[in-house]
């Protein structure tokens, strides 16, 4: 019997699902089968695509003196080690279950949602400091070859986003690096557009500001991530679900009295569970209430993992929620 029942002195039923679990598991590998697509080229391409343009934006802003493209090119070398830490976690959070861990490796995917919100900060700061240094000492600036290299990273990052479009809508790890890819192509964009505004003034600090703004930009962006990812590292109820409907949901149906000891945490940055203790004095409603419990939870909360416990009396030790 579970712990959590070993506590409570009334009558308690403890009910898993089991036809739920075969669903959520279905569930679970169409996910996976949107991640092989990915897998089976996507991310190696991606990664190839914008490591190749982190040299060659490298070396041309070296040679032009553009603050603005090393700006990017450092912006550009964090989105491969993230894209190369996604494709490692989709990977390891694609393996099965096992004695040592018995959810599998799911969680590796926030974990990398937080090392890249991490790495992104370091470039920021590594950036910003060196763009400083270049309005008390600018640097003469060819505007030719930031046009010219910044209309290649239009190009490389609406390549990569378009790799990523098919599964954005079913993953939000495929959705956020589409989104991040599409907002650099946007900084590549505003690139050219200093790279124009310096060939036609000679004005050499457009160069450190447009560096100011992509950095500033990026810095907003960023912040999202690194916010998102730590408190799904906490355990945190996910966004798109509202506790307190949940909680209501779970008391409107028939025959519950009471609702307590709920927990909601993201088994991993696609993936949900839930945990709860109803209280029905009625008795124990039968396997069919929990299948149909379990199914609204995922259909109307997007909760594929659901395990309920089931209590005839309502004296348990768990009943306040300051008792995890």
């Amino acid at each position: 019997m579970p712990r959590a029942a070993r506590l409570c002195e009334s009558p308690v039923m403890s009910a898993g699902h089991d036809h739920h679990h075969h669903h959520g598991h279905a569930h679970g590998h169409a996910h996976g089968h949107g991640h092989a697509a990915v897998r089976g080229g996507g991310f190696a391409l991606a990664v190839l695509l914008n490591l190749g343009f982190v040299v060659v934006e490298t070396v041309a802003g070296l040679v032009s003196g553009s603050m603005a493209l090393i700006a990017d090119a450092g912006h550009n070398l964090s989105d491969v080690l993230s894209l190369l830490l996604a494709w490692g976690a989709s990977v390891l959070a694609a393996r099965p279950p096992s004695a040592r861990f018995t959810y599998g490796l799911k969680s590796s995917s926030i974990l990398a949602a937080i090392a890249n919100a991490a790495l992104l900060w370091v470039a920021l700061g590594a950036i910003l400091v060196e763009t400083i240094r270049r309005f008390s000492h600018p640097a003469t600036v060819e505007g030719t070859t930031m046009i010219a290299v910044a209309a290649c990273g239009i190009l490389v990052n609406g390549c990569s986003a378009f790799l990523f479009a098919r599964g954005r809508k079913s993953d939000l790890n495929l959705r956020a690096a589409f989104q991040h890819l599409l907002a650099d192509a946007a900084v590549s964009a505003g690139v050219v557009v200093a790279g124009v505004a310096v060939m036609f003034s000679g004005a050499r600090w457009i160069d450190p500001v447009t560096s100011l703004v992509i950095t500033a930009v990026i810095a907003w962006g960023s912040w999202g991530l690194l916010r998102d990812s730590v408190r799904m590292g906490l355990l945190g109820v996910p966004d798109n679900i509202d506790e307190a409907q949940v909680r209501s949901f779970l008391a409107s149906r028939d025959g519950v009295t009471a609702v307590h000891d709920l927990h909601i945490w993201p088994m991993s940055t696609t993936e949900t569970a839930l945990t709860a203790h109803i209280v029905m004095p009625g008795g124990y409603p039968g396997d069919a209430f929990l299948h149909d419990l379990a199914h609204r939870l995922e259909h109307d909360f997007a909760i594929g993992h659901v395990t309920v416990q089931v209590e005839t009396g309502d004296d348990c030790r768990l009943v306040s929620e300051g008792v995890v």
